[in-house]
C-alpha cells in the first residue's frame, strides 16, 4: 500500500509516553503480536486467521500501545514477508524511538527490512533469511489513488499524474536509500538492493549482510 501525501505524524515520542504504562492485555489468541518477557515477536507469516497476513497499517497503533504497556520490552523478533510500505516506516520509527534490538527468525522480506533496519544491534537466527527487492505499485492501486485524490491534488488529467508519479519515485527512493545509510548500511550494498524486480527476492549471504552493516552485534 502506498502512503498518502504528507504522512501524520506520530503523536509523540514513546520514551514519554510509557513510563507507569498499565499492562496491556493481548490477545491470547493471537500469534501476530506477542510479549514475552523482554522480547516482543511480531509474526505475520503465522497470524491467526482473522489476523491480517502482512504488515499493514493498523499494526502502527498496536505497536506503540503494546511498547507503552511494556516498557520491559527491548528486543523485537520478527517473521514477515513485508505488507504495507507506509506502515512499515512508521514502526520503524517506533523502533528507533524506543531503541529496540531486532532479530530475523524465519523470513524478513522487502517492508520488513525496514522495520530490521531501524534496530540498534541487528541479528538474525541461523537459517533465518533477510530478502530484499525493489518496491512496486499496481496498476489497480494506481488507479484507485488517482481516482480518490486527483480533485485534491489538483491532478486534471493523467498526464499530470504521471508528472507527479515521476517525481515523488524519485524523492521515494531518496528517502529509502537515505534510511539504509543513516542505520549504516554500506551505500553501495543499499544501491544493489534496487537490482530485483518486485516478485522476487535477493537473499545476501550472512557474510555480505555482515560486511554491509545490515547486520551488527554491537550497539551504536
Amino acid at each position: 500500500m502506498r502512503p498518502f501525501p504528507h504522512k501524520a505524524a506520530l503523536a509523540a515520542p514513546l520514551t514519554l509516553l510509557c513510563l507507569a504504562a498499565p499492562a496491556l492485555a493481548l490477545d491470547p489468541a493471537s500469534s501476530r503480536l506477542k510479549v514475552k518477557g523482554e522480547t516482543l515477536y511480531f509474526d505475520t507469516e503465522n497470524a491467526a486467521d482473522t489476523e491480517a497476513g502482512e504488515i499493514v497499517t493498523e499494526d502502527i497503533d498496536l505497536f506503540r500501545e503494546v511498547l507503552q504497556a511494556n516498557p520491559q520490552v527491548t528486543e523485537l523478533m520478527l517473521n514477515s514477508g513485508g505488507g504495507s510500505i507506509y506502515a512499515s516506516s512508521e514502526i520503524a520509527w517506533i523502533v528507533t524511538d524506543v531503541g529496540l534490538n531486532t532479530t530475523v527468525d524465519g523470513e524478513c522480506v522487502s517492508a520488513c527490512v525496514d522495520i530490521f533496519l531501524a534496530g540498534d544491534r541487528r541479528r538474525m537466527t541461523l537459517g533465518s533469511k533477510i530478502g530484499f527487492h525493489r518496491r512496486s505499485w499496481s496498476p489497480d492501486s494506481v488507479e484507485s489513488y488517482y481516482e480518490d485524490l486527483r480533485e485534491g491534488q489538483g491532478w486534471d488529467t493523467p498526464f499530470v499524474f504521471g508528472s507527479w508519479i515521476y517525481e515523488d519515485t524519485q524523492r521515494e527512493m531518496y528517502e529509502y536509500l537515505s534510511f539504509m545509510v543513516s542505520r549504516g548500511v554500506d551505500a553501495g550494498f543499499a544501491i544493489e538492493t534496487l537490482q530485483v524486480d518486485s516478485g522476487d527476492e535477493w537473499y545476501p549471504s550472512r557474510l555480505e549482510m555482515s560486511a554491509a552493516g545490515v547486520l551488527r552485534e554491537t550497539s551504536e
